[in-house]
């Protein structure tokens, strides 16, 4: 044809190549099909035509085609750079035919002067694209703009301009040969030879310049207006082929041989992939290899479950050959492999066939080589649904365990046709096959062989069938299957069995019945066994072509998709609307000016339009509106939040340091939907969780809301990048990235930018996985979805056990305390084993029929069009059947008109105008808009605007609701302000609408109670993924009141029993058992087979007639008003209700069984929904499911349970981003939890190459790299998530704030007014005490810390005189909880291991490169004249601390602990060394000092038992360990402080030594050491105001200062050597209140001392001790004259720790004799001596400590509550009970004791008795009449031997049984006592 375009352009051709085009651009997924006119002009087999039928511009429609392409982004173009460079390499090895070298091409020079810079032309001006893109370019007519390719610059594309003329068409033919182009550059044109114009344009080729190899792209404008690479110029395909039947010839190929999977795809983000094997790439874009024979060398990859048509076969680029529609990778591993085709193997497709025949066949690829197609190819499709079924995977032998089978090579080919065949043979007329489902079959096949060889111990070929047996036996399979299967067989190739089933289809006449499948089987000898199977059932036809286009996005948006949608509708049914529209007309001349009343009436009743405005509600409706609640499962997914994310905290990685953080700031990311925006803002504003996180104040939190939501749109970039300016801004912030409905875009942003997608497609990985989020440590992102499971893959980013799901909602009774339960898509699947006749999911079956018949009839029409039309004709019908015509009732289905009615009459039936919402998805955009327009206007001519309202849900644009309606909204809600109007579904409660929601998933919209049906009818095509399916019925999942599901769920249960009873009664009931057990048959309320048009609620005279009974079905009147957002559960409210429709299943049964079961009214009765009577207005309004109407397709998947049917909808594919492993797998059990199932997506899918996660993974398997600060929140639709995720928000928060909060104790002093008044006080404001002054001062005795309210109170002569009623009161006090109060932790507190932060990890952690082993372990041996004997101690010292000690010089053995002087000043140390005994706390007792210390260099020793070294050795490695000797391991706080002191005083005689050699005076060592309690946590000093006159009140103020600064304070008082012990008080929150007392005190300290160990040389703490140790060392130490001081400026606070310290032992018998014992009462701790009493595992010691505190009246009866009469307790002091006091006596020459003239002593207590007690000394005290003695000793010997010395028994009375000993065996060495009285 050259370039001529002369020729006949006949308008019906023109009217068939339009439909054709439409219908291609509808059908196809990622390429563009052929535009019209090339089609009508550039096919060679058509006539010529004239001139003159030509329309004009021809050649501008085409270029705008070509671009309106490149706008909707379905350009497939190639992967990246890489690619196509390898592409050109291939390209040009291709282009010579010959394979030898080619031919060096010598480039003659450019001109003088000229540029010659790579992209620029000669005249030096730029050509390269990028700098072009958004330049605009004049060519002239005829020209196109392409793109070369310089091989100096692989990466820049040169613009060119070229006449078409020389340029291919869409087949690669029709070029002219030569050329002619111009320069874009400098302008010059007419170059007449390419060689010609590559010197000019730079190319500095070095072989023979040829436009077919350097001219590589035509260039197109995207809608933005920027210049792209478009699609490859198809020059191969004209060298390649000679004949032209040939160049018609594309050939797919299925050789199950395993090879590379190519996966592609296209602009709705499935992206061209490539693989490499060697050195062929796998470029799913360019034209096909010369070598190819026409097939690309790798295939786009759709959604699964797709079918492929084939397009008139164009193998050029553009339109992509063959494959129209991306195959799956799964699918087809390797499918795509193209061989040389054999003669013979080629299937010519009959002309006309689709008109002839009315059927599209869909040839699934089976087993073996598909032959070529040529000719009409664009009348049949391709699919490769169940390729991947018959290439069985090698798996490994765990799988293959997993999976019952021991190979996986079990199944012959012969085994999979007869299983194929019998698959279909068992589908039947209604089912489409599926590939999961047959999957399943092949696996249990298997398992069965697998079974059988085991059981007859044969090899698996004992079972297969031999190719001569095949066709019998296929054939016989096929036979009873009502002639829907036929069976082909031939022998020579697949071919001639295809060839014949399209020839016979063809010539076949229109009455014939044709088979639904034809399977075409080859036995050929050569090539053994292959199949395939032709489909050419009008429902798989249906199906598969609505996949075909319905599941890529990208064909929604499109222009022509929209155009086709028009045209259609208004020119192939334009019979049908023509009458519809004049009936209307002349219905709206008859009403004239007036409209249908808008509510409070019936639809008869009309009133002027003015009036109808007017009308206001006169009752307030009850609705649910802005009510925010959290309820319990809301919180406790909240919390499970919290806990994951402190487990990420916890897990060692470092990844998480909530320590670190002080506030919680967030983001809410969710996809584009303007009202899911509205409806979280709407959320976070009553959630008030703005407010309560303190990120905005009151007033502004409404406005500002809108900060914290983001839209996945264009702007997300910006908005972005200020929230991680933010994030790095404040490190102390924790911030939580949200991203709401994870599963909406996957897409990778690589393969969006790649594939010039639409705009918004990878965007969510472009935020959520870059860099900056992954590396932020104060950022945790949680995804949120109700179907995570493409998040679930093998790749997934996100660790399973970071997975949070959804608390499971068990049975009914389980949430007996919620008022509402959820009911989601278990539930209604369950419903409809309820057996009630209006079931909650239902099919219309007679829809279904019309549309197949209507399919029939415009067999190029698209499915999805005709539905949509249909549907909108239907519900036009209904309205005008319900309002004037009832003649046209019988022309809509029953169920439309029973929505429409129930909508249209419920605003009648109250005086405010409530009513119903109608949900009718329509995922086509131009589609939604045309049902909108076209609703709208049925609606206005019948007069109903004024009565309800039809919205368009877009997710692209707001809610826009007529004014009268918001005016009635604002009514309902009464307080609104003027410029209120809705923004989400939930603020469209109550109003009477139909809201047509469009796009390609609902995305999570929360929908109001008053939605009652979801009208799903055209969700036909996209539900063959999981995911597809389920958030399409999700919009019907919601919260419902309980007794709306109760009753139906006792009946089926009761129709059990009453299946139970009848069993046993007589034969005659066996009818009725059939009819009850079997749930009603959903066909028998839709399609009227019950009875007539009432049974569905409408009744079938005219509308005015209400006298009509209403119908049965479950029509939820009213009273549906059943949503729950989707962070809230409305409660019950109470209002008007209205009758409700009764469901009787009786009447569905009266006919065959009443007269047999009398009881069967019963049941009937519990089906009976909560029906309230009219006056009872008071009566609860009942939430309750909505009314679901699916496709038949749909339906059949969800009712699967119900069916029977094998696979349910959670067997499907999860998502179309991923794809199986492997086609053997096990069945996902529909009963798995979805911890479970998250585990088995986890194992068996994959994401595919364009998925955002397909990155992730790692060149070694199980190296993929999970994101450690993410998690996944996972839970049913509608099911409360938002609530639950901003709860967890607060609770997060909250608990930083605990974090950073401690509980100290706070409790006033205790005994204040026992104290003595001391005349001798200090200013106060000194800052250190007067030695002169102070030693003047009495000791203050009585003991004030609160820790000690329950010990025995220490003798002074003011607690004589206090009275005893108030002891008595005391004794009625319970041992009470102590209190403490939170305190903010400051800088200066000491932490625990749970603390981590940037200033202390050194001194916390160790160097990751220097392990344990780098602290050494030295053993330190002293005498203790004390123990009697030499004691070892180690030391465990860690390299960095060796500085503090001294080494001999070999450096091996430890000599001393380096001291300071008492001269020293350095104000960056402290002098003494600190000690902190320490037992049962390595991870939380307060030993990381470093903060309160101010990070200054001091010595800190922990002193641990020796069997808690390795623990506390493994939380502390940096810290100096003394470890006590064994012997020690179950002594009490006494010994460690025992041993310190006397170590301390050992080392500092050493130090002495040591310095007195370098010229130190003995006494200039420093003599003081700090013992600390682990519990110490922060430090104050408090400060006195001077009384003003400003403040009456007296007090002071108070700060937090460091431990550093409290111990420089202390360690500077003058003369600081002359006191014993210096300490602090103990802090409580009244201290600050309280009136100036003196700054020093004279009193006990405990908890924190700075303790002189040269002073104290002979005062010993007692090392038994478990109880009270400090206040006997107190009393010792005061009683030897020395001072002890308290500092009352400063405080410390002690936080209070539930675990460790100096707890009590749990007393168990030595011998265990049963589990179950009584606990021992601490009477029972001694015994008689010799006794058989149980002896006891405990130390004696704490037995007789424990046994006095409990034994008061026991032992001393005469001192109880008796103060002027105390206890006299020489050398010791031991708590004998709250109610006696104690009076400590020292026994020491020149000691300092209490004044007792005159007391007489109501017992005597004698401890462990030394040689200073003497007769003696008992002599001067004088006793109460039956005062009693008690004498403790070490044993029985020396218990006699203190008897005597002590010449007891002159004044005391002892009886034999007066004897005792602590409960321990003879080898625990236990105490023994004696008793007795003062004569």
């Amino acid at each position: 044809m050259g370039n001529s375009y002369a020729g006949q352009l006949k308008s019906a051709r023109f009217e068939e190549a339009l439909h054709n085009s439409i219908e291609a651009s509808l059908r196809c997924s990622s390429v563009v099909p052929r535009p019209i006119f090339s089609q009508l002009y550039l096919d060679p087999d058509q006539p010529p035509f004239l001139p003159e039928d030509v329309k004009p511009k021809v050649e501008e429609l085409d270029k705008e085609l070509v671009h309106s392409y490149s706008q909707n982004g379905n350009l497939d173009f190639s992967t990246n750079q890489t690619v196509n460079d390898m592409e050109d390499e291939e390209e040009d090895e291709d282009m010579s035919d010959s394979s030898s070298p080619p031919i060096p091409y010598s480039q003659k020079p450019a001109p003088e002067g000229s540029c010659t810079t790579d992209g620029f032309c000669q005249a030096g001006k730029d050509l390269r694209l990028v700098s072009l893109c958004m330049e605009q370019i004049d060519i002239p007519a005829g020209f196109l703009l392409v793109g070369a390719k310089s091989p100096n610059l692989p990466e820049h594309i040169l613009v060119c301009a070229v006449d078409k003329r020389f340029l291919p068409d869409d087949h690669g033919k029709n070029a002219l040969l030569g050329f002619s182009g111009n320069c874009i550059g400098c302008g010059e044109r007419g170059f007449r030879y390419f060689t010609e114009f590559s010197n000019h344009i730079n190319l500095k080729l070095t072989t023979q310049p040829k436009k077919q190899k350097h001219l590589k792209y035509y260039l197109v404008r995207s809608s933005q207006g920027v210049l792209s690479k478009g699609p490859l110029i198809c020059w191969k395909e004209c060298r390649s082929r000679q004949s032209s039947a040939a160049s018609l010839s594309a050939k797919p190929n299925s050789s199950v041989s395993p090879s590379t999977t190519p996966e592609g795809g296209s602009a709705n983000g499935y992206k061209s992939g490539f693989t490499q094997t060697g050195r062929t790439s796998m470029s799913s874009s360019g034209p096909p290899k010369k070598r190819h024979r026409g097939w690309p060398s790798g295939s786009t990859v759709p959604p699964p479950g797709l079918v492929v048509p084939v397009p008139t076969v164009r193998p050029s680029a553009r339109t992509e050959p063959l494959l129209s529609v991306p195959v799956p990778q799964s699918m087809l591993t390797g499918i795509l492999q193209p061989q040389p085709i054999p003669a013979g193997e080629t299937v010519i497709v009959p002309e006309n066939l689709l008109n002839n025949s009315g059927v599209r066949p869909v040839i699934l690829i089976g087993y073996g080589t598909l032959p070529y197609f040529y000719g009409n190819v664009g009348d049949i499709v391709v699919s490769p649904l169940l390729v991947n079924c018959y290439k069985i995977p090698q798996l490994e032998n765990k799988d293959l365990d997993l999976l019952g089978l021991t190979s996986s090579q079990l199944l012959s080919v012969e085994n999979m046709i007869l299983l194929t065949i019998q698959y279909l043979v068992q589908l039947g007329p209604d089912q489409i096959p599926l590939r999961e489902e047959f999957e399943q079959i092949m696996l249990k096949a298997m398992q069965e062989f697998t079974l059988r060889e085991r059981s007859l111990q044969m090899s698996a070929q004992c079972v297969s069938v031999s190719p001569g047996q095949l066709p019998w036996l296929a054939r016989l399979i096929a036979s009873v299957s009502r002639d829907l299967v036929h069976v082909v067989v031939t022998q020579n190739s697949l071919a001639e069995g295809i060839s014949e089933t399209l020839r016979s289809l063809n010539e076949m006449k229109h009455q014939q019945k044709l088979p639904d499948y034809v399977v075409a089987i080859c036995t050929s000898k050569i090539r053994g066994n292959e199949f395939c199977v032709v489909v050419l059932g009008d429902f798989a036809e249906l199906i598969f072509l609505s996949h075909s286009s319905f599941l890529n996005p990208s064909s929604f948006y499109s222009p022509l998709y929209c155009y086709a949608a028009m045209s259609v509708c208004y020119s192939s049914i334009k019979t049908w609307s023509d009458d519809l529209d004049k009936l209307l007309e002349k219905m709206l001349q008859q009403r004239g000016e007036s409209v249908i009343i808008p509510f409070n009436g019936d639809v008869s009743e009309c009133v002027s339009s003015q009036e109808a405005i007017a009308m206001v509600s006169t009752q307030e409706p009850d609705l649910d509106v802005d009510t925010f609640q959290i309820y319990q499962p809301q919180l406790t997914v909240a919390r499970k939040l919290l806990s994951q994310v402190c487990a990420i905290a916890d897990s060692g990685n470092q990844s998480l340091d909530l320590g670190h953080f002080s506030k919680v700031d967030f983001i809410v990311i969710v996809p584009r939907s303007e009202v899911l925006v509205q409806q979280t803002l709407q959320r976070i504003r009553q959630s008030g969780v703005l407010v309560d996180l303190g990120l905005e104040d009151n007033g502004t939190a409404y406005q500002r809301a809108e900060k914290y939501v983001v839209r996945l749109d264009n702007e997300i970039q910006t908005k972005f990048e200020v929230f991680m300016r933010k994030v790095k801004q404040n490190p102390y912030t924790l911030f939580v990235l949200v991203h709401d409905n994870a599963h909406v875009d996957l897409t990778s942003a690589i393969s969006s930018s790649l594939s010039h997608g639409e705009p918004s497609h990878g965007l969510a990985d472009r935020v959520i996985n870059c860099r900056e989020v992954l590396e932020a440590f104060n950022l945790l992102v949680l995804q949120v979805s109700s179907f995570p499971y493409a998040l679930q893959t093998q790749q997934s980013r996100i660790s399973s056990s970071n997975e949070v799901h959804w608390i499971q909602f068990d049975t009914v009774d389980d949430t007996a305390s919620e008022d509402k339960l959820y009911f989601g898509l278990n539930e209604y699947s369950k419903s409809l084993q309820w057996g009630v006749t209006s079931p909650l999911l239902r099919c219309d079956e007679t829809f279904e029929k019309m549309v197949n018949t209507l399919l029939e009839r415009y067999p190029r029409l698209h499915s999805m069009v005709i539905r949509c039309y249909l549907l909108i004709q239907q519900y036009s019908q209904a309205l005008m059947a319900l309002t004037t015509m009832a003649s046209l009732r019988d022309h809509s289905t029953p169920e439309t008109l029973s929505i429409m009615d129930d909508l249209i009459t419920s605003p009648g039936k109250n005086k405010n105008g409530c009513g119903h919402m109608l949900v009718i998805r329509v995922p086509s955009v131009q589609l939604a808009m045309l049902a909108k327009e076209r609703l709208q206007e049925v609606r206005d001519k019948l007069g109903l605007q004024y009565r309800f309202e039809i919205l368009l849900g877009n997710p692209a644009s707001e809610l826009t609701v007529a004014k009268h309606f918001v005016t009635r909204l604002k009514a309902w809600r009464g307080n609104e302000q003027d410029d209120w109007i809705p923004r989400t579904y939930q603020d469209l409660e109550g109003l009477p609408c139909i809201v047509i929601l469009t796009g390609k998933d609902p995305l999570g919209e929360t929908f109001p109670r008053s939605l009652k049906y979801c009208d799903l009818r055209l969700i036909d095509s996209s539900y063959l993924t999981r995911t597809a399916l389920e958030q399409e019925v999700g919009l019907a999942c919601c919260y419902v009141s309980k007794e709306a599901i109760r009753g139906p769920i006792v009946a089926l249960h009761l129709s059990e029993k009453e299946h139970e009873k009848a069993n046993g009664s007589e034969n005659d009931s066996d009818e009725l058992l059939i009819d009850l057990d079997r749930p009603q048959s959903n066909s028998s309320a839709v399609t009227g087979t019950s009875g007539s048009l009432a049974d569905n609620g409408v009744s079938s005279s005219s509308a005015a007639d209400k006298s009509q009974k209403q119908a049965p079905s479950i029509n939820f009147q009213t009273v549906v008003h059943s949503s729950v957002d989707d962070g809230t559960y409305p409660s019950f409210t109470a209002g008007e209700t209205l009758k409700q429709e009764c469901d009787s299943l009786g009447n569905q049964m009266a006919s065959s069984t009443t007269s047999k079961l009398p009881s069967l009214s019963s049941v009937s009765q519990t089906f009976q929904w909560p029906a309230h009577s009219a006056k009872d207005s008071k009566a609860l309004r009942a939430a309750l499911p909505r009314i679901v109407i699916l496709s038949k397709a749909a339906y059949c998947l969800l009712s699967s349970q119900k069916s029977g049917n094998l696979l349910s909808s959670s067997s499907l594919l999860p998502h179309a981003d991923v794809s199986w492993l492997s086609s053997l797998r096990p069945l996902l059990h529909k009963n798995m939890n979805s911890e479970e199932q998250s585990l088995y997506y986890r194992q068996w899918t994959t994401a595919r190459q364009h998925h955002a996660d397909f990155s992730n993974q790692g060149e070694a398997s199980g190296s993929r790299s999970f994101h450690p600060r993410r998690l996944l929140l996972t839970g049913p639709p509608q099911v409360g998530k938002t609530g639950s995720y901003l709860q967890f928000l607060r609770i997060l928060f909250r608990m930083l704030i605990r974090l950073l909060e401690v509980d100290v104790y706070d409790e006033e002093e205790i005994n204040a007014n026992h104290t003595e008044n001391s005349e001798i006080t200090q200013s106060t404001n000194d800052h250190w005490p007067d030695i002169e002054i102070f030693s003047k001062m009495s000791f203050d005795l009585s003991v004030h810390d609160p820790k000690y309210r329950t010990i025995s109170p220490v003798y002074t002569e003011q607690l004589s005189r206090v009275k005893q009623e108030t002891s008595k009161e005391t004794k009625s006090e319970e041992p009470k909880k102590r209190e403490t109060v939170s305190m903010m932790l400051t800088k200066y507190a000491a932490y625990n291991t749970f603390h981590h932060c940037e200033q202390c990890h050194q001194y916390m952690d160790i160097n990751p490169a220097a392990q344990m082993s780098d602290s050494t372990l030295h053993a330190f041996t002293f005498s203790s004249s004390m123990l009697g004997e030499e004691v070892q101690l180690y030391f465990i010292i860690p390299k960095s601390k060796e500085n503090h000690f001294v080494f001999s010089k070999q450096g091996k053995h430890l000599e001393s602990m380096r001291l300071p002087l008492v001269s020293d000043k350095n104000l960056n140390a402290v002098k003494s060394p600190i000690f902190t005994p320490s037992s049962g706390r390595h991870e939380h007792g307060l030993l990381n000092l470093y903060h309160a210390m101010e990070g200054i260099s001091h010595l800190h020793l922990l002193v641990v038992k020796e069997y808690e070294m390795q623990l506390y050795r493994k939380y502390w490695p940096n810290h100096i360990m003394l470890v006590l000797p064994g012997m020690f391991n179950n002594a009490g706080v006494g010994a460690a402080r025992f041993l310190i002191k006397e170590l301390s005083y050992h080392n500092l005689e050493l130090e002495r030594n040591r310095l007195e050699e370098l010229g130190v005076k003995r006494q200039c060592v420093w003599p003081f050491i700090v013992v600390m309690d682990d519990s110490c946590v922060l430090w104050n000093m408090h400060s006195v105001h001077e009384q003003s006159s400003q403040s009456l009140e007296p007090g002071g103020s108070s700060k937090n200062v460091s431990l550093k600064s409290v111990l420089q304070h202390i360690e500077a008082t003058p003369k600081i050597v002359h006191y014993a012990i210096l300490g602090v008080q103990k802090w409580n929150s009244k201290l600050n209140a309280r009136k100036a007392k003196t700054p020093f005190s004279r009193c006990h300290v405990r908890d924190f001392i700075l303790l002189n160990i040269d002073l104290t040389q002979n005062v010993q703490y007692d090392l038994n001790r478990y109880f009270c140790e400090d206040v006997d060392f107190n009393l010792r130490t005061n009683s030897s004259g020395l001072l002890i001081c308290r500092f009352n400026n400063f405080s410390v606070m002690k936080k209070h720790i539930q675990v460790g310290g100096q707890k009590d032992f749990i007393v168990k018998p030595k011998i265990m004799v049963s589990d179950s014992l009584a606990p021992i009462m601490p009477l029972q701790y001694v015994c008689a001596p010799d006794s058989e009493h149980t002896l006891l595992a405990a130390p004696s010691q704490f037995l007789l400590e424990k046994f006095l505190q409990h034994a008061t009246y026991k032992l001393f009866p005469k001192a109880v509550h008796n103060f002027r009469n105390p206890v006299l307790a020489i050398d010791c002091y031991l708590n004998i009970g709250l109610e006696v006091a104690i009076c400590y006596i020292s026994s020491r020459p020149h000691s300092v004791n209490v004044n007792c003239e005159g007391v007489f002593f109501s017992g005597l207590l004698l401890y462990l008795c030394d040689s200073f007690v003497g007769a003696d000394l008992l002599k001067r005290f004088r006793f109460l009449k039956g005062a009693t003695l008690c004498v403790i000793c070490q044993d029985r010997s020396s218990l006699r031997q203190t008897i005597v010395r002590l010449e007891l028994e002159d004044e005391w009375q002892f009886r034999l049984r007066d004897e005792f000993q602590t409960a321990n065996s003879s080898d625990d060495e236990p105490l023994y006592f004696l008793t007795g009285r003062h004569i």
